[in-house]
């Protein structure tokens, strides 16, 4: 799968400074291009609020972020990149000159990319010496997030450029889904459209206020789209007989006269005060970069609700999330091999929303799982990967003690660290101690014992050589280390 290697971005806005973050995060150098005399701080906002996002959204090592260079030009932002993504004003003059410019400046081979959300690539690519080159990328707010991109090729557009655009997507989490056929608007902002519109008309005539509207969407349908969209819901709503039942029995109601959509509400003065008035209501305070951090950690939350899904193949977007995430656990991080000769130091991570009780803390079931990503990434480094389980092997946990030692605070930056007590080729005896990572204190330490096991037979077998010859040279380094303060306590028993 061919990979973005260098990304530019014209235009840091709240679309453009989505895909700046999205294309950092993902380990891609940027350089961007925005004339804005605060393009630098509000791109460093935006950056800010995915950092913490990704740090709830997912514990898989995450590459090395990339290098973010503020360009003077627009020429000397797109020099050396093979994806452009132009994110400027929507406005038809600006956004064709603007991708001329790049097509004149760019390298032959770059695929050129507009966030658009609505003008026809056919029309932005008039000017341009390579049109073939240019697509239409329309990604959704907040892009570091919501994983959807619209991909729209014009008249002049290669099928070639579409299959490099999909292609280069995936590994940085995100769906392309291609609109087969040019029209304004595309596919999404359509449907927004018309929900759009209805709802404008629904505050003009005062059947109810801005909030009440919301509140219909977000507890009930909106749930819905969360996790099958339209016609998936339509299709289960149609009981046993389905798809067909559904239309039969709720179809001849698009005959009633319920919908405005063919009628334009006039946003005069008088509207836009109401909506506007309503709206300060609804934030009660709130500024516009707490409501974002609000709704990431409410994406973040139903991303992972979704991953885990459909028996544990996850669904919808958290699918997505699952299959990105096992890609970065394929690549491992960092590539600096642990030092053996003190306790591996194998998860770094944040105490996010999702984790915490009514106190503030961290949930109990949270150590665990702290502690069991810091086992999984034991057996990575040894070779009991992913692909490993899959094979039909793998190390299964038989006992685990945890001691609670101090508290872990929403947001706090929290690491653990793995000694090796004793091994043989079936067993394999740990001692985990989860660390605050600000003061180094230990805030909880978990001893785990594990047996290798044939997954199909279900029963205990040796490790294999390969395993062995890697796991072995770590129990013997960590043989000479003093044995960890509770190790071998007991449940109750006095210090």
């Amino acid at each position: 799968m061919t990979k973005i290697n260098k990304a530019a971005c014209i235009g840091g806005g709240v679309i453009g400074g989505g895909w700046i973050a999205r294309f950092l995060l993902a380990g891609i150098d940027v350089a961007v291009f925005d004339p804005h005399p605060e393009a630098k701080r509000i791109v460093a906002e935006v950056l800010a609020n995915a950092e913490r996002a990704y740090a709830m959204l997912t514990g898989a090592p995450l590459p090395p972020r990339g290098t973010l260079t503020f360009c003077a030009s627009l020429q000397e932002a797109v020099a050396d990149a093979d994806w452009i993504q132009e994110s400027v004003p929507e406005r038809l003059d600006l956004k064709r000159g603007v991708l001329t410019s790049i097509d004149a400046a760019a390298r032959p081979d770059a695929l050129i990319g507009s966030s658009t959300s609505g003008l026809l690539p056919t029309d932005l690519q008039r000017d341009m010496q390579h049109p073939e080159r240019l697509f239409v990328a329309h990604p959704y707010n907040p892009v570091y997030l919501l994983p959807l991109v619209e991909i729209v090729g014009g008249e002049k557009t290669s099928a070639e450029t579409i299959r490099a655009a999909m292609d280069r997507l995936a590994p940085i989490g995100m769906k392309g889904v291609h609109i087969a056929r040019e029209i304004e608007a595309f596919v999404g902002d359509r449907l927004l459209e018309a929900l759009w519109r209805e709802a404008l008309w629904l505050i003009k005539d005062d059947i109810c206020t801005v909030e009440t509207l919301d509140d219909v969407i977000r507890y009930s349908f909106g749930l819905r789209w969360a996790q099958m969209g339209l016609f998936q819901t339509y299709r289960i709503a149609g009981g046993e007989a389905g798809m067909r039942h559904f239309l039969a029995q709720f179809g001849p109601c698009l005959q009633w006269p319920w919908t405005k959509l063919t009628d334009v509400v006039d946003l005069d003065d008088t509207l836009v005060e109401k909506i506007g008035q309503q709206s300060d209501q609804q934030a009660d305070g709130l500024s516009i970069r707490e409501l974002e951090r609000i709704r990431d950690e409410n994406l973040v939350g139903i991303l992972q609700s979704l991953k885990g899904g459909n028996g544990g193949e996850g669904w919808g977007a958290g699918k997505l999330l699952k299959e990105f995430e096992q890609g970065l656990w394929a690549k491992g991080g960092s590539k600096t091999e642990p030092d053996f000769a003190k306790p591996l130091r194998l998860v770094e991570t944040k105490v996010n929303p999702a984790w915490v009780d009514y106190n503030g803390h961290m949930t109990e079931h949270r150590y665990l799982q702290v502690f069991g990503d810091t086992t999984d990434a034991l057996l990575r480094l040894i070779g009991a990967d992913l692909a490993y389980v899959e094979a039909g092997h793998s190390y299964y946990t038989v006992e685990t003690h945890i001691r609670h030692l101090g508290e872990a605070k929403l947001g706090q930056a929290i690491h653990a660290t793995c000694q090796v007590l004793s091994t043989d080729d079936k067993r394999l005896h740990v001692f985990h101690t989860l660390h605050d990572t600000a003061s180094g204190m230990p805030i909880a330490t978990a001893e785990q014992m594990l047996l290798h096991v044939n997954s199909a037979a279900g029963k205990t077998v040796p490790a294999p050589a390969e395993i062995l010859a890697r796991l072995l040279p770590i129990a013997a380094a960590h043989a000479n280390l003093p044995a960890p303060d509770g190790a071998g306590r007991h449940v109750g028993q006095r210090k």
